[in-house]
């Protein structure tokens, strides 16, 4: 079965920094796109950034050029490097991965998820 299970969440200061990761097992190779996503107290979840297989991101506006998404194919994990965090970007954090082409940080298009990280920022 395909598992995708995020670490790395947790309480921060504004300004600070935090790593994400997302282990993906029950793959030979990681899928074709995967991408973080949030999603805040009473909002709707959001697409944060993704990176395809060849390495292409994209990123919300929101977070572009503070958040960097990253793999590492031989560990099968999914990285996303917070700095000059904001109280706005807290929210649950959610890594999630899918198989079809075209690579975007769109919550319909994704098929698997993780369970999800906290990450708050005060």
């Amino acid at each position: 079965d395909v598992q995708l299970v995020e670490s790395g969440g947790g309480s921060v200061q504004a300004g600070g920094s935090l790593r994400l990761s997302c282990a993906a097992s029950g793959y030979t190779y990681l899928p074709r796109c995967m991408g973080w996503f949030r999603q805040a107290a009473g909002k709707e979840r959001e697409g944060v950034a993704s990176i395809n297989r060849d390495g292409y991101t994209t990123y919300a506006d929101s977070v572009r050029g503070r958040f960097t998404i990253s793999k590492d194919n031989a560990k099968n994990t999914l990285y996303l490097e917070m700095n000059s965090l904001k109280s706005e970007d807290t929210a649950m954090y959610y890594c999630a991965a899918h198989g079809s082409w075209g690579c975007g940080p769109v919550v319909a298009d994704f098929e698997y998820w993780g369970q999800g990280t906290q990450v708050t920022v005060s």
